[in-house]
């Protein structure tokens, strides 16, 4: 393959923005996103969020579409956290991507890093927090 530096900034939902991302189910959602992504070839840079919805910092290989990627991820992730704590756990079917530069790297891990902070703060980056400004009708 060619060379290439593609960046993206994900945000997804958890389904029906139920606080799921508890303290002691967090590292294993954390983990099954960044292991399915790496099984894809895609490099995962950050993984952070909130009770109700997750970020993360991305380079999806050119030769992956990013929504079979993001389905990919997103459905395998919900598969697995259900087979180990035996719930009903699953995102919703909309996300948020955004495209960055190599040189915002550094920024916008340590975003995702402190989202808990950002959120507690009000300090959030509202270009990629879509899901934090939108009401449950919409």
């Amino acid at each position: 393959m060619s060379w290439w530096q593609l960046y993206y900034h994900v945000v997804g939902a958890i389904r029906g923005r139920e606080p799921l991302m508890t303290p002691s189910l967090e590292p294993l959602i954390h983990r099954q996103l960044r292991q399915i992504a790496q099984h894809q070839r895609i490099f995962v840079h950050a993984v952070g969020g909130t009770d109700d919805h997750i970020h993360m910092a991305i380079s999806i290989p050119p030769t992956l579409a990013i929504a079979a990627a993001m389905k990919q991820i997103k459905g395998a992730s919900s598969h697995a956290i259900n087979l180990e704590v035996g719930g009903a756990f699953g995102w919703q079917a909309d996300y948020g991507i955004s495209s960055f530069s190599k040189r915002h790297l550094p920024q916008v891990v340590a975003y995702i890093e402190n989202q808990r902070r950002h959120h507690a703060n009000q300090t959030l980056w509202t270009e990629v927090e879509p899901f934090h400004h939108r009401s449950q009708a919409d």
